[in-house]
């Protein structure tokens, strides 16, 4: 039997990194995130500071994320290996998610 090979543009995973990458910038940097989060109950400088901790975590994924997304597209093995560039994606667009996902649950528990 026959195996199906489905191939994905690399331009599909980068834009998904870099709209994931706005996301994230935005949220922590322009603000979003405190007028997500910040906007009930609790005290605004309390507030604050809880998230401006949870962004320092969220942001050691972003960073990952960066280098992973940066990795595929400069390292040249990467580019020669359909392979290679997939796991450095993949690795990329998953750290994002979870960058994401990061700063999403420690807002809500920090409001």
């Amino acid at each position: 039997m026959a195996r199906v090979r489905l191939r994905v543009s690399p331009i599909l995973p980068t834009i998904a990194s870099f709209l994931l990458a706005a996301l994230w910038g935005l949220s922590v940097f322009a603000g979003w995130g405190l007028e997500a989060f910040c906007a009930g109950g609790e005290s605004a400088s309390t507030c604050s500071q809880r998230l401006g901790r949870v962004s320092a975590v969220s942001g050691l994924f972003a960073a990952l994320a960066a280098c992973c997304t940066a990795a595929a597209w400069l390292i040249p093995r990467s580019r020669r290996d359909q392979r290679v560039f997939t796991r450095f994606m993949g690795a990329g667009v998953a750290s994002w998610i979870l960058a994401e996902g990061v700063l999403f649950v420690g807002g809500v528990t920090a409001s």
